[in-house]
Order: structure tokens, then C-alpha cells, then sequence
């Protein structure tokens, strides 16, 4: 019985982030920490020399196979009324715990079979940020994009050797990754080397970019997809048409299908790291993912939740790791045949 409470206690945890909105002093530049140095391996949460046991779990058994690399960057995950810092410093034991054992487990973990891994810490913009852009918010992202775009440069110069590259992100995470997108792939040279960009929950609209695409069939790579998830009829507290406009791939069939069935679905990865599969229903909405609640142990709780924001990744973790390893293999195989 304890067990069983604590998977749903840290399910509930999992999917309460995000919600709320608070009231803070403006943004205060002193309170900027030092610019972290991404050669030390002490400032990335995983690197392919540095996985957690947990995650090598989920991760390739032959690690040396692999020819391509992904980097992902978490979503918020400070989110607390109490904490009145804009932005957390990377070395803080709390926020490398949230990064390692909730982001990089339950998402990160889906693209690991595809790719080597890279994960930088970064002095992540509280939650408050996006609520209060005016006042301290807009300062508070773009110094966390500083760090993901510093950690890019150092990971294309050190580690990268030219291998093709997968972008994943959700949350405040694809807040930074589409400025990456724009500032490294965008009709650059680099974008040759783009298998896929999985930028999920946030708003992407279709012409984001000048020459990255929208990917509409499952095998597609070069171009991205991106998708929220809501309980089937409901919509974002900020209006019906929030995200109205906004690229909704379906992340069970890769294709332009609004509905699918059980059966097609492939796995959520639930909080005691087991995966269930045939567990929804989905229906593609302008700008939304509605979901049937998910069938799993403790579902009663989720019965009760409308915003399935945290869940984007987890939700479909099978379905997306299948889709990585797909659009992996094929990128390999075009540029085989060139």
C-alpha cells in the first residue's frame, strides 16, 4: 500500500507543475550567477559517459552503435510561491534532483535508444517568468537561453564531431530550443544534420521557421513536430483559442490522422518506470491533443485533471521512442543512398 502511494504521490507531482502563477519583486541582476563553463562535465546532467543507473535502464544496451546525438533540455521545474529567484543557479542540489529524476527519467529517456545523450544543466527562469514578461520574466528566459545556446556551442565544438543531431524539448525547454532552431538550423549548414526536433509543449506555429517544416509523416526528418495535451474537452484556462493555429502532430501516428484508437497506442511511462500500453485515445484538435484518461494504476487521481501539460512526453514515451528510432534510421538511409 506505502508503494502504491508513492507512485501516485510522485505522479501527482508530476503532473501539478505548471499550473500555477505567482507574484514576485521585479527582476533583480544581481542576483545573476556566475556564467557556467559547459567543459566541465560537472555542469551537464548527462552526457554519454554519464548516465544515471536509472536511465541506462531505458538507454541503448550497445551505446557504441549509435551514430547520432541528442540534445534535450528540460522543461520548468521551479515552480515554487516561496522561491522568489528568477533563476536557479545550476549547481542548486534541489533543481539537479527535479532535472535528473523527473525531466531526464521520464523524458529524455525516450530518445535514448536513438542517439547519444546530452543533457545541460541551466539556470532555469522560474515559472513566474512567463506570467510576468514585463517585470523581470522576459530578462529571467533569455538568461536562461544564454546557457542552452552556450551549452549548444560547447557541445557542437567538443563532442559533436559531425554527427547528425536530434532536438527535444518540452516546456520551457522549447521556449529555448526554438530560438536554437533558429539561431543553428535555420537555413544554415547545420541543418543538414537535423534528424527531427520534437519541440512540445509550448505554442509552435507552422511558419516558425523559413526552412524547417512541419513533419507530417512518421519516417519525415529534417523539419519538427510539437503538440499539447489536454483531457478530451477541455481547453487551456488561458481561452479556447490559445493555442489555436499552433502545430499539433499526432504523436501515436505520425500522420495527419485526428483520432486513434487503443490499440495504436504504444506506452506511457508511468512514475514506477513501467510502460502501458494500449492506455489511450487521442483526438487532434486545432492546437490541442485531447486525450481519453490514461488507463493505469491509480487513474482515478487523473480523472480529476484537465491540463495534462506534464504528461506531453511521458504520455506517448513508446510512441516517441519508436518515432526517434524511426526517423533515425531513415535520416541514415537517404544519406546512404546519396
Amino acid at each position: 500500500m506505502k508503494t502504491n502511494l508513492f507512485y501516485i504521490t510522485v505522479l501527482l507531482v508530476l503532473f501539478s507543475a505548471c499550473k500555477a502563477s505567482y507574484d514576485a519583486s521585479e527582476y533583480i541582476k544581481s542576483e545573476k550567477t556566475d556564467v557556467p563553463d559547459y567543459n566541465l562535465e560537472e555542469n551537464w546532467a548527462v552526457l554519454p559517459n554519464k548516465y544515471t543507473a536509472e536511465f541506462t535502464e531505458f538507454a541503448s544496451k550497445e551505446p557504441d552503435t549509435l551514430k547520432a546525438d541528442v540534445f534535450y533540455v528540460y522543461p520548468t521545474l521551479n515552480t515554487e510561491k516561496g522561491d522568489l529567484r528568477w533563476n536557479v543557479p545550476i549547481n542548486d542540489k534541489k533543481q539537479q534532483e527535479k532535472v535528473l529524476n523527473r525531466a531526464v527519467l521520464y523524458q529524455a529517456s525516450a530518445f535514448a535508444t536513438s542517439g547519444k545523450v546530452y543533457v545541460p544543466y541551466y539556470r532555469q527562469a522560474h515559472l513566474r517568468s512567463y506570467s510576468r514578461l514585463k517585470n523581470g520574466g522576459e530578462q529571467a528566459l533569455l538568461l536562461a537561453y544564454s546557457d542552452v545556446k552556450k551549452a549548444f556551442e560547447v557541445y557542437l565544438e567538443k563532442y559533436n564531431k559531425g554527427r547528425p543531431i536530434i532536438i527535444a524539448s518540452h516546456s520551457q525547454g522549447s521556449t529555448h530550443t526554438k530560438f536554437l532552431l533558429r539561431d543553428f538550423f535555420d537555413g544554415q549548414p547545420l541543418q543538414n544534420k537535423l534528424i527531427a526536433a520534437y519541440v512540445v509543449g509550448t505554442v509552435a506555429k507552422p511558419d516558425l521557421f523559413k526552412t524547417i517544416k512541419v513533419m507530417t509523416k512518421p519516417n519525415e526528418t529534417g523539419g519538427f513536430v510539437g503538440w499539447n495535451t489536454f483531457k478530451k474537452g477541455y481547453y487551456s484556462k488561458k481561452g479556447k483559442d490559445y493555442f489555436k493555429g499552433s502545430v499539433t502532430t499526432n504523436p501515436i501516428t505520425w500522420n495527419l490522422d485526428k483520432t486513434t484508437t487503443l490499440e495504436q497506442h504504444k506506452g506511457f511511462l508511468y512514475s514506477n518506470n513501467k510502460i502501458y500500453d494500449k492506455a489511450l485515445k487521442i483526438e487532434v484538435t486545432d492546437g490541442l491533443i485531447w486525450s481519453t484518461t490514461p488507463k493505469f494504476p491509480g487513474r482515478l487521481f487523473m480523472s480529476f485533471m484537465k491540463n495534462y501539460h506534464v504528461g506531453d512526453i511521458n504520455l506517448f514515451w513508446k510512441d516517441i521512442q519508436q518515432n526517434a528510432e524511426l526517423r533515425t534510421n531513415t535520416y541514415f538511409k537517404l544519406k546512404s543512398n546519396l
